[in-house]
C-alpha cells in the first residue's frame, strides 16, 4: 500500500499534483454492466481530464453521524443534516455545534432519515430553514417538506412544520429522492423518488402522483403558478418534470440558469440530464441500466420518442448523490464545472459542461474511500462535502 493511500486512510488532507489539461482516455475502466449503446457520442464514457491547480481535500471533522445534506449559512458557516434527524451547525475549520432540536420525527430506516436542506434567501431577517425528510405515517412513508424557524440560540427549531408530503404513502424505505433548492423567484424545487419496487415504479410515468418527480412549490408549499401542469385533468399542479427513478442531486448551472440533476440507475444507468418543465425523463420505460438480477428493465429499451435522453450516463454505477457548481475564482479553470459527490463510487465527480454537453471528467478524492453524500459551495469560495462515514471535508486551492 502506498504512502499516498496510507495518509489517505488516515484522514490526512492530501494535495494533488499538477497535471495538464488534456482530454483522453475515460475515467471508467470497468466493464459496463449492459452491451447497450448510447444515444450519440459522448453520452458516456467522456475523455478524462486533470485538474492543473494544485488543490486538497481537507478533513475538517469526523464526528459527523451518517451526514446526508449540507448548505452554506450567510455567515458562511455551514448546516448539515444528519439521518437520524439531527442538524449540526459547522464552522468554516470544521468545529461542529451540539445536535438541533425541535425536528418532526423522521423514519431513518434504509434510504430514509432527515435529508436535504437550504435556508431561506432571506434567512437573515427571518431564520427560516427548510427540509427534506422521510416521514412516517400509518399508511407507510413518504417523502414531506418541513420548515421552521432556527432560534435565537441555535439550539432547536421552531413551528416545525410540513408543507409538502408527496403521495401516495408506500410501506417501503428506498428511493425518497430528497434534495431541496430555492429558484430565483425564491420557490423551492424538491425530488422525490419512485420508492424502488416494482410496484410502485410505474408511478414515475403518473402525473397524478408525487412519486418520481421533480417538485416546484411555494414556500407555502402551493403549486407554484405556471407549473406546466396546472390545469390539467388527473395532473398534480406541482409537478414540474417526471419519469425520475431517484434523484439525489439537484443544482443551477450559475452560467445559464439551467436546472440539471442526477438519479441512480439501477445496475448501470446512472444520469445527468439537464431538466425541462413539463418533460419526462423515461425510467421506467428507458434506461441504460439493468435489474439488480441481471435481467433487461421492463423491455430492455434506451430510446424512445417523447422521452428524453440523458446528457451523460455512467455505467457501470457510480451513485452519484448531491452536486453542486463551482462559481467560485479560487480555482479558475473549475469555473462554471460541475461537482458530484457519489457513494459506491466513493469520489466526487467533475464534469465539464459546454453547450449542454459533457466534455471531461475527473474524479476526485477517490483515494479516500469515502462516500460522498453531499456536496456545496461554501461562502468563502472552497467546496465543503460530507460523507456517509461522518467526514466534512474542505476541497480548495493548496
Amino acid at each position: 500500500m502506498s504512502i499516498r493511500t496510507l495518509l489517505g486512510l488516515a484522514g490526512l488532507s492530501l494535495a494533488l499534483p499538477s497535471f495538464s489539461q488534456s482530454t483522453s482516455a475515460s475515467v471508467e475502466t470497468k466493464e459496463p454492466n449492459s452491451a447497450y449503446k448510447s444515444a450519440y457520442t459522448g453520452q458516456t464514457r467522456i475523455g478524462a481530464i486533470k485538474s492543473t491547480t494544485n488543490y486538497e481535500g481537507k478533513v475538517l471533522s469526523e464526528a459527523l453521524k451518517s451526514p446526508w445534506g449540507i448548505t452554506s449559512m450567510p455567515d458562511g458557516r455551514l448546516l448539515i443534516t444528519e439521518k437520524e434527524g439531527t442538524m449540526r451547525i459547522a464552522t468554516a475549520d470544521g468545529k461542529l455545534s451540539a445536535p438541533i432540536t425541535g425536528i418532526p420525527k423522521v423514519n431513518p430506516s434504509g434510504q430514509g432519515g432527515l435529508l436535504g436542506v437550504r435556508v431561506d434567501p432571506a434567512f437573515a431577517q427571518n431564520r427560516m430553514i427548510f427540509w427534506v425528510f422521510s416521514e412516517p405515517l400509518a399508511d407507510g412513508n413518504l417523502t414531506a417538506v418541513a420548515k421552521g424557524k432556527l432560534s435565537a440560540d441555535e439550539k432547536k427549531i421552531e413551528g416545525a412544520t410540513v408543507i409538502y408530503r408527496a403521495t401516495p404513502a408506500y410501506k417501503g424505505n428506498l428511493h425518497y429522492g430528497g434534495r431541496i433548492l430555492f429558484d430565483k423567484q425564491g420557490n423551492l424545487l424538491i425530488s422525490t423518488g419512485e420508492r424502488s419496487d416494482k410496484v410502485t415504479r410505474p408511478q414515475a410515468q403518473s402525473i397524478n402522483s408525487g412519486l418520481g418527480k421533480v417538485i416546484h412549490i411555494t414556500k407555502e408549499g402551493k403549486p407554484v403558478a405556471g407549473n406546466p401542469f396546472a390545469g390539467k385533468a388527473d395532473a398534480r399542479p406541482e409537478l414540474y418534470s417526471y419519469g425520475h427513478r431517484n434523484v439525489q442531486g439537484l443544482a443551477f448551472d450559475p452560467a445559464t440558469g439551467d436546472l440539471w440533476e442526477t438519479e441512480f440507475g439501477p445496475r448501470g444507468g446512472d444520469e445527468l440530464n439537464r431538466v425541462e418543465a413539463g418533460k419526462n425523463y423515461g425510467w421506467p420505460t428507458i434506461t441504460y441500466g439493468i435489474e439488480y438480477s441481471g435481467e433487461k428493465v421492463g423491455e430492455g429499451i434506451q430510446q424512445k420518442d417523447g422521452l428524453e435522453q440523458p446528457v451523460y450516463y455512467w455505467d457501470p454505477s457510480v451513485s452519484p448523490s448531491g452536486m453542486t457548481f463551482y462559481s467560485g475564482d479560487r480555482i479558475p479553470e473549475w469555473k462554471n464545472n460541475l461537482f458530484i459527490g457519489t457513494l459506491s463510487g466513493m469520489h466526487i465527480i467533475r464534469l465539464v459542461i459546454e453547450n449542454n454537453k459533457v466534455v471531461g471528467e475527473e474524479r476526485l478524492l477517490s483515494d479516500q474511500y469515502q462516500r460522498f453524500r453531499d456536496i456545496t459551495q461554501g461562502k468563502d469560495g472552497a467546496l465543503y462535502a460530507v460523507t456517509d462515514q461522518g467526514r466534512l471535508y474542505r476541497i480548495d486551492k493548496k
